[in-house]
């Protein structure tokens, strides 16, 4: 840096220091926000709560991964009359 100015160094050394997020935000168009990420860290969170008693690694990741996706609402085979 050969900016006498200590704000402009001050900036520079701050680009230099985000740039892998300023890139990932330029290759994802600018879509993704904090709130979105952090929502799907919230939902993480939950489910591993919830997880707490599995036994195996791989019922988690598999709770995870159903909490994440929409899955359609079962057919029922009878309706209560």
């Amino acid at each position: 840096m050969r900016s006498r100015l200590g704000p402009m160094k001050r900036g520079t050394r701050m680009l230099h220091q985000h740039q892998d997020r300023i890139h990932n935000w330029g290759v994802t168009g600018g879509t993704t926000s904090g709130s979105v990420v952090e929502g799907f860290n919230n939902n993480a969170k939950q489910t591993t709560k919830k997880a707490y008693g599995f036994r195996e690694l791989k019922t988690l990741e598999i709770a995870l991964d159903r909490q994440r996706t929409v899955l359609p609402a079962p057919a029922f085979t009878h309706s209560c009359r």
